[in-house]
């Protein structure tokens, strides 16, 4: 599956993830009025405008980006009605042939997780038959409950040739209170990163395993060291933009074949038309915000690589 989400970053020149975390405040009016109408004030009117909102960037957008990372927070507050959304949308951007990471951070006991996996990015028996539930190509993994909680996602990423982005350094303020603090010498992140490199050996596709790391944008001396420690794993790098990281900071969680690292914006391409850079387009025209955003986030990330 990393392969898969190499040739779309090497075809598009974007190693860029778009992340579809919609809340309706960054809705303009007119969509969410428009939902309101039909549906009324409900969840299934908010579950709604947010889908006429994402297919809006996810059709001015396709075409630029090789993947799109929708939370799942974003749509499970609206409960089952955003669940059908959240579904709606994975579908739709796989018809337009990107690449999805379910962000959704799960990591439990074993047999939790392994349900966690089936529904995810698996498939589930009923009776004689398989399906498939949400059908991710990657999911975002929590491995505070250590190998019991992670090996089932990667056995099913190894029969179902899916991914995994393991959460190794994060991009939040407060990341450090956990992830910093040193055991027998080392911060605790780079013994995450080792059980991860550990976990993936024996599920590479190529160069890179289909296990990777996320690692934050906002600590780049970090990303540095743990480029360093996973040479064959790929990084999910949030916090770029809004969060503070630059294209600078970015440059060292690539490796120097130019691969290595597929970098997530969310309310900066999302949200755009509200940035005063954007504000030309209008409401009436945020997918073409969002599309310029994109395109200057590709050429600002080239310009450091």
């Amino acid at each position: 599956m990393i392969k898969q989400l190499m040739d779309k970053i090497e075809k598009t020149k974007a190693p860029i993830c778009v992340g579809l975390d919609p809340m309706l405040s960054y809705i303009p009016e007119h969509v969410v009025a428009r939902s309101f109408e039909q549906y009324g004030e409900t969840l299934e009117g908010a579950a709604d405008a947010i889908w006429q909102f994402n297919k809006e960037i996810i059709d001015c957008t396709w075409d630029l980006i090789p993947s799109v990372k929708p939370q799942i927070a974003m749509y499970e507050q609206f409960g089952i009605e955003g669940l059908k959304v959240y579904k709606k949308t994975v579908d739709y951007c796989q018809e337009k042939g990107l690449i999805v990471i379910g962000d959704a951070k799960r990591g439990d006991i074993g047999s939790t997780s392994a349900a966690y996996a089936a529904g995810h990015i698996g498939k589930v028996q009923v009776g004689s038959k398989t399906y498939s539930g949400f059908d991710t190509d990657f999911l975002t993994v929590n491995p505070y409950l250590g190998t019991d909680g992670v090996k089932p996602f990667v056995d099913v990423c190894k029969t179902n040739d899916k991914g995994l982005f393991i959460l190794v350094k994060t991009s939040n303020p407060s990341s450090g209170e956990f992830q910093d603090k040193l055991i027998d010498g080392k911060p605790l992140y780079e013994l995450v990163a080792e059980k991860v490199v550990e976990w993936g050996s024996d599920c590479m596709d190529g160069d890179y395993s289909n296990v990777g790391a996320v690692v934050g944008a906002t600590y780049p001396e970090m990303s540095r060291i743990l480029r360093k420690l996973m040479p064959h794993t790929y990084f999910l790098v949030p916090g770029y933009g809004a969060q503070g990281g630059t294209a600078e900071d970015l440059k060292y969680c690539f490796n120097e074949d130019g691969f290595g690292a597929v970098v997530n914006s969310s309310r900066g391409i999302i949200a755009a038309y509200k940035k005063d850079t954007y504000a030309k387009f209008g409401p009436e025209h945020f997918g073409e915000a969002s599309r310029q955003a994109v395109i200057d986030m590709a050429a600002d990330i080239n310009r450091v690589l």
